[in-house]
């Protein structure tokens, strides 16, 4: 870890001001493949920071992205909802935002600007897929237990990045209708993804703080440590692809 550096870039998007934080590791020479970050429905918290510094131990210059404004998070599920449902609600600033974070990695004298990626969790996961869908200049998107139904539909060709979906297979949250749509979808677009469904795991199983959500909020989520590690090795499988 000694050669991770990390730092908050701010920019503006429509008068407010976005706080996203940026990891990457100081030792590495030359420009290095982008990744930017969408966090769960909690916004940019410590989880999120904790998958960007694990994508610049890789090589990858990692950015956390805020999507709130103010780096503003939340720390239950109503301020959590209604952050999230205020960008849902309004999908041309949602977009603007990612436009913004990915124009501010893409400057960075440490980043390759032509080999960018998106993850995202949850509502992240949703944020990620629609930067696909809008067809945005990304290699590859990943979605971990992400939100599915689209926005946007996407005309053929339109989806440039190589998409990987990690989903639950035990995950209520997604039901199994939104899955269908999804693959439709992709399908019609002629989109290169992979959808992987993991049995028995439930929405959430890459943060080891959602089994402890779920006892103190009532919520349909658990961590599951094996599911998060072959959805981990998935995405690096797809970025030695396409990075």
């Amino acid at each position: 870890m000694g050669s991770i550096k990390e730092r908050l870039i701010e920019y503006d998007v429509g008068g407010i001001t976005m706080k996203s934080y940026l990891a990457w590791d100081d030792e590495l020479e030359g420009r290095c493949p982008g990744v930017l970050v969408c966090p769960e429905w909690w916004g940019l918290d410590d989880y999120i920071r904790g998958r960007a510094r694990q994508l610049a131990q890789l090589g990858y210059v990692a950015l956390g992205v805020d999507m709130y404004g103010g780096g503003r998070t939340a720390d239950n599920p109503d301020d959590a909802g209604n952050a999230m449902n205020a960008v849902l609600s309004d999908m041309d600033t949602g977009r603007a935002r990612l436009e913004a974070a990915k124009r501010a990695l893409e400057s960075l004298p440490q980043t390759d600007g032509s080999r960018i990626a998106a993850i995202g969790y949850c509502f992240g996961g949703a944020v990620a897929l629609h930067g696909a869908r809008w067809g945005l200049d990304l290699k590859a998107v990943v979605s971990f237990h992400g939100a599915l139904d689209s926005q946007y539909k996407p005309a053929r060709g339109e989806v440039k990045a190589k998409i990987l979906v990690c989903h639950g297979g035990a995950d209520v949250l997604v039901p199994e209708q939104s899955v269908q749509a999804f693959k439709a979808e992709m399908d019609e677009a002629g989109a290169d993804y992979e959808f992987i469904a993991y049995p028995g795991a439930l929405h959430g199983f890459t943060n080891p703080e959602a089994t402890g959500r779920a006892e103190k909020y009532g919520l349909p989520l658990g961590y599951d440590a094996d599911t998060d590690a072959r959805s981990w090795d998935a995405m690096r499988e797809l970025f030695d692809r396409a990075l």
